[in-house]
């Protein structure tokens, strides 16, 4: 299945916008709803730094262009994540 992805830029943005997406939505509900994790910002990192992993995997099968969208969203979810702490404060 992973064979069938195109290698374009904006595929590989799709990707890296939409797995930590939902890896963030789970970390989301469940440190509203544990006390214990709710200031562990550590466990959404977690969550962007999954990108690292397709990143790696896209650039080693040759899908190059794929991976330059991986990073491109992994940009997009780091600020937004800077963004999310300096409205903490």
């Amino acid at each position: 299945m992973i064979n069938r992805i195109q290698n374009s830029v904006w595929a590989g943005f799709g990707i890296g916008l939409f797995v930590p997406g939902v890896l963030v939505g789970i970390v989301w509900f469940i440190m509203h709803r544990v006390p214990l994790l709710a200031k562990a910002d550590l466990l959404l990192i977690g969550c962007i730094a999954v990108n690292a992993l397709l990143l790696k995997y896209f650039f080693k099968i040759n899908k190059e262009n794929t991976g330059r969208g991986i990073l491109s969203a992994t940009f997009i979810w780091g600020f937004l994540f800077f963004f999310y702490k300096i409205s903490q404060s």
